[in-house]
């Protein structure tokens, strides 16, 4: 119950409708006990056991409501045959048939109403998850399996929707009908009623046995089909290396293994909730042949109590039979919904280590220089970087080269805070990148990886994420400066063609060309190349080269690097090695150095 206290207040929005579906609720509950109680007029007409009473009874307080009513009930009868009306029996059927159907009528409204909440919450559950999803900073998906969380995004919220609408049930609809059913039953014999609850928390406890280990079991459920997600996930996205590898049958396993142990835990949940049914319906049962013991002695042998009120109140007695076995599978969902909400929760309440302070500030502009001072990261354990000091000035390019390994990719994650540094700062304009709000301070780059990162959808789509305000003309000289017009032209639908999952349909250097068109439309001061080119061919390559060339004019760029080919052009170059510069400066003063950059360009130049 805990974790839906805190999921409530996603109702607020659509409080007004649990306020009509409560109002609703209320008056089902007291048309579904009427309906009952109105099979006793139609019984005593049918029994003939109405006596003739000429005056109308008075009203002696709630005490003695049940005399009230069967006297009042013989004076009508008296009056109606008086009159020489025969029609009384079509009167009691009227009657019977109007508060069934004003009883079926608010069920309807009741549910009616709560759909709306209940879509109303899943709707915005989902669309506060899926906007942490994007906010929490990409430290957090290292460990985290993608399945696992769209997994949470759709079952898991489904799951809390389904038990939300239990709840409800349990707090107001069910509660209410036995409530109301109760207090007749107590009007038409408390003696029977006292001994009918003798047996209610033997039945109780012998329920509450079954659902205890509910939660456990669906979270098991939920966590595996999480898992076999992810599989699913890294199937789709590595299908051409399983192919190449003939690693079918390796995957097939796994995922098999996977739907194996689902397979066991589903059986184990539904098989305990599928108890809840029979066990309270046989309790239920159990309780009615005591009744039909205890109140037929009272009927036959002491005469304690009418035969027909004795079988209304069998009715009514049955009729708590319904409201009670849907709050014990009410619980049981409760229970299955906790599990799921506890994991929804756990990405919900995540506090991101990234999120802008307070009174962090909004830079607009960038007007003189980057500058890295004596950081230090470490992603786990051992430091990627070690007190890195760089100083980056306005319209100059710096290139970082080195082996894999040395920190180049870190700087670039760390500029544009995916992560923040363990120890020292980074400034742009000398304010410290942490007291800058983060949507402002990457408004101010432009980001183009090794991995070209495109979108299933149009060559425009796909480049307006730089600029969606951006009209058609400027998407085409962004694809102009980009060399990729070019190719962009000659698609079947040009700019509106669509390029397919992860731009499929193109080429790498086709792919590289649209990250990089996408860059100059957002046209930000400054640019970070993250090794753009490491993954083409020689002829896309040179083709993306000037691409970038053209991009790179008039700005800040910091080139992380691979080829050194790409950089030689580059205002100043950092060897970096095992997260230390090993040496710096222009191409032809490293050669001159005879250093590492120099043994990295003639074992490159072989090639």
């Amino acid at each position: 119950m805990n974790y839906f206290k805190k999921i409530l207040r996603f109702a607020k929005p659509y409080r007004r409708y649990a306020v009509l579906n409560i109002i609703s609720n209320i008056f089902y509950a007291l048309f579904g006990t009427l309906s009952m109680l109105s099979l006793f007029p139609m019984l005593k007409v049918l029994f003939g056991n109405t006596e003739p009473l000429n005056t109308e009874p008075i009203w002696e307080g709630f005490g003695k409501i049940t005399t009230y009513g069967e006297q009042y009930l013989n004076y009508f009868v008296t009056q109606k045959r008086t009159e020489g009306n025969d029609d009384v029996l079509i009167f009691m059927v009227g009657l019977i048939v109007t508060t069934f159907l004003l009883k079926n009528l608010f069920g309807y409204l009741a549910m009616f109403f709560i759909t709306f909440l209940r879509n109303g919450v899943l709707k915005d559950i989902r669309n506060e998850l899926y906007e942490k999803t994007v906010n929490l900073p990409i430290s957090f998906y290292s460990e985290k399996r993608k399945g696992d969380t769209m997994s949470r995004i759709s079952t898991d919220v489904l799951e809390i929707q389904h038990s939300f609408l239990s709840i409800l049930e349990l707090i107001v609809r069910e509660p209410l009908m036995i409530l109301f059913t109760i207090i007749s039953m107590f009007l038409i014999s408390a003696k029977l009623t006292i001994f009918v609850f003798i047996f209610i928390p033997v039945s109780g406890f012998l329920i509450s046995l079954i659902g205890k280990s509910l939660k456990k079991q669906s979270d098991n459920v939920q966590r595996e089909q999480g898992y076999f997600l992810s599989i699913v996930e890294e199937t789709l996205s590595g299908l051409k290396v399983i192919k190449g590898f003939n690693a079918e049958k390796i995957f097939a396993k796994r995922f098999e293994e996977s739907t194996n142990r689902f397979f066991k835990f589903s059986n184990s949940l539904l098989n305990r909730q599928n108890l809840a049914g029979p066990t309270s319906e046989f309790l239920g049962i159990a309780t009615i042949a005591v009744l039909l013991w205890y109140g037929g002695q009272m009927v036959l042998r002491d005469n304690a109590l009418d035969p027909g009120l004795f079988l209304v109140y069998m009715g009514l007695a049955y009729n708590i039979l319904t409201p009670a076995k849907a709050i014990s599978k009410a619980s049981y969902s409760v229970k299955k919904g906790n599990a799921a909400a506890e994991r929804v929760l756990e990405i919900l309440q995540t506090e991101s280590p990234l999120k802008d302070k307070p009174n962090a500030k909004t830079k607009t502009d960038f007007t003189s220089e980057i500058n890295i001072n004596n950081i230090s990261f470490k992603y786990e354990d051992d430091l990627v970087l070690k007190n890195f000091s760089l100083n980056v000035p306005k319209g100059k390019s710096v290139a970082l080269v080195g082996q894999s390994g040395s920190g180049k990719s870190t700087i670039a994650n760390l500029v544009t805070r995916f992560y923040d540094v363990n120890q020292g700062e980074i400034s742009i304009d000398s304010e410290d990148i942490r007291k800058l709000k983060k949507s402002s301070l990457r408004g101010l780059m432009g980001l183009v990886t090794q991995d070209s990162i495109l979108f299933n959808d149009t060559v425009k789509n796909n480049i307006l994420i730089g600029n969606e305000n951006a009209s058609d003309e400027d998407v085409v000289e962004a694809l102009k400066i980009a060399n990729a017009w070019e190719f962009v032209k000659d698609l079947p639908n040009g700019i509106d063609t669509n390029i397919g999952d992860a731009g499929g349909k193109l080429s790498g250097g086709q792919k590289q060309r649209l990250s990089i068109a996408r860059a100059v439309l957002k046209n930000p001061p400054i640019m970070i190349l993250d090794e753009a080119t490491s993954a083409l061919d020689t002829e896309s390559e040179r083709l993306v080269q000037v691409a970038l060339e053209n991009m790179m004019k008039n700005r800040t760029s910091i080139v992380i690097a691979h080829r050194l080919s790409t950089i030689q052009t580059a205002d100043q170059i950092v060897v970096m090695s095992k997260g230390e510069i090993a040496e710096q400066g222009t191409h032809t003063e490293l050669l001159a150095k005879n250093g590492v950059y120099k043994k990295l360009v003639e074992m490159q130049s072989f090639e």
